[in-house]
């Protein structure tokens, strides 16, 4: 190559075109690219949806009426899971204020985080003062909780026990288990 091209492509270094064949008054350019930008969490879902995040198992089926159920179940899983993120979003290290400050600042221009979320990630706890999470980590937090109800019979008496996890209040971890970070 000759001295300038390589100039000529060095400023077009990291630039990319979008083209939508919407007209401008139905989506903007920031608009297009708020939408581009978003199939990040297009491909996470099917990276999901083929890795082992979900724990469902990869099953070798032998009828053709298993697979579409193996594939309606894995959605399922999906679509709860989801939810799920959405739903325990404040108790993450994720920034709450984030999907709004999307809608209204430059999409080009680089995400900074709130306060809110730097002071959750200084911190380790929510604004309530609970721990903060991962996804992952707040699944493990839960999965070690459970009700028990235990039935006892001597002749012709029945005497429930029920043992429920002790709740330390916000932000403190339970002394019979390790913490989870």
């Amino acid at each position: 190559m000759t001295k300038p091209l390589i100039e000529q492509e060095e400023k077009l270094g990291g630039i990319y075109v979008l083209r939508t064949s919407e007209p401008a008054e139905r989506l903007t350019a920031q608009d297009t690219v708020r939408s581009y930008k978003r199939l990040a969490e297009v491909e996470r879902a099917f990276r999901c949806l083929k890795g082992i995040d979900l724990l469902v198992r990869p099953i070798r089926h032998r009828t053709e009426e298993r697979v579409p159920s193996h594939i309606f179940l894995r959605l399922l899983a999906y679509y709860v899971e989801w939810h799920l993120r959405r739903a325990w979003a404040p108790l993450w290290f994720e920034d709450e204020e984030r999907p709004e400050e999307r809608k209204r600042r430059d999409p080009i221009l680089p995400t900074k985080p709130s306060a809110s979320a730097q002071e959750k990630k200084r911190s380790h706890q929510t604004a309530e003062g609970f721990p903060a999470h991962r996804f992952e980590t707040l699944l493990a937090e839960l999965a070690s909780r459970a009700r028990v109800t235990y039935e006892f019979q001597s002749g012709g008496t029945r005497l429930p026990f029920r043992q429920v996890p002790e709740d330390g209040g916000p932000g403190c971890q339970d002394q019979n288990r390790p913490s989870i970070s």
